[in-house]
């Protein structure tokens, strides 16, 4: 895969390289990451077994989920191992893949945002069409989509890493690859790839953020021809939405929409979105949702229903 390149291999310098900084990050990270994997893999169990949640929200609830468990994947598992080595190098080619999973996992659940607004905005201000609209098929078709958008937007960040020359320093002052840290190595002129860089990520963040803000505005000023039961129902899916949004959004929006510049609190704002966020958003979910909370009540009931029964 590489073009013209010397380099073969990529040092990834991490969060620190202290050594008993380096144990405690793998601490941090491992706690973070396994509650990540059990609050998502507990939601995803949980839609694809209860038929009480088989409404489109949860449909699109399934996939957030999942994108958020591999969006983690594509990155902590390689940093919990980087944090007890002496020796932290990654090859070129794994270094590719990981900018391509880490935008395409991270693309899909801004896109699935987007759904889950069209969702609620359909459920709340067209109620009447809501199951015609929102048809299983026309969901499939949605989610196919988004696959397919994650694609071409993370082909597009390969093609310009690609595109650059690697030939002199190998050190990457992050713990994951990205197209950010990349630029800095290249042995050629930076400016267009940054500036197709910003119009890039920059843009699919800022765009659908201010979108999925335009579209929460109009749902919340629909809710007032709603009865009292059903405004407060629809204030607090969509307030759980909200807040969900911001946490993934702004952390993005700051890293991926600026010219080619670091400031020291970049890797810990990267911190907060690659994992403390796919964390965040099972918690959200599941605490202020009572169908959620119900169907794991069931979902355990059975469980503990069975293992009796054995």
């Amino acid at each position: 895969m590489q073009l013209n390149n010397n380099v073969t291999e990529f040092i990834l310098l991490g969060l620190t390289q202290d050594p008993l900084r380096k144990k405690i990050i793998f601490a941090i990270f491992l706690f973070f990451y396994l509650g990540m994997l059990v609050g998502n893999l507990l939601i995803i169990t949980t839609i694809k077994t209860s038929q009480a949640l088989g409404s489109p929200l949860y449909f699109f609830l399934f996939y957030l989920s999942l994108s958020d468990t591999c969006f983690s994947t594509s990155i902590a598992p390689r940093t919990l191992v980087d944090a007890l080595s002496k020796k932290t190098t990654i090859s070129f080619n794994q270094c590719i893949i990981q900018v391509f999973t880490l935008h395409f996992f991270g693309c899909m659940e801004v896109f699935i945002f987007i759904l889950m607004a069209v969702d609620r905005y359909v459920a709340i201000c067209k109620p009447l069409h809501y199951m015609t609209i929102m048809s299983f098929r026309v969901c499939s078709v949605l989610v196919v989509v988004a696959w397919v958008g994650s694609c071409v937007h993370s082909l597009v960040q390969i093609f310009l890493a690609l595109s650059l020359p690697y030939c002199g320093p190998n050190e990457i002052d992050h713990y994951f690859c990205d197209l950010e840290p990349l630029l800095k190595l290249a042995c050629a002129d930076t400016y267009v790839i940054n500036l197709l860089l910003v119009s890039n990520s920059g843009a699919i963040c800022t765009v659908s953020f201010i979108m999925l803000m335009f579209s929460y505005v109009i749902i919340l000023h629909s809710l007032r021809n709603h009865s009292v039961e059903g405004r407060r129902k629809a204030l607090s899916t969509c307030i759980s939405h909200i807040i969900v949004v911001i946490l993934f959004f702004g952390p993005c929006i700051f890293i991926y929409t600026r010219p080619a510049t670091t400031f020291p609190m970049d890797k810990m704002i990267a911190v907060f979105y690659t994992i403390g966020t796919p964390l965040l958003n099972p918690l959200i979910y599941t605490l202020r949702n009572a169908e959620v909370k119900n169907a794991m009540r069931k979902l355990w009931s059975k469980k503990l229903v069975s293992d009796d029964v054995r």
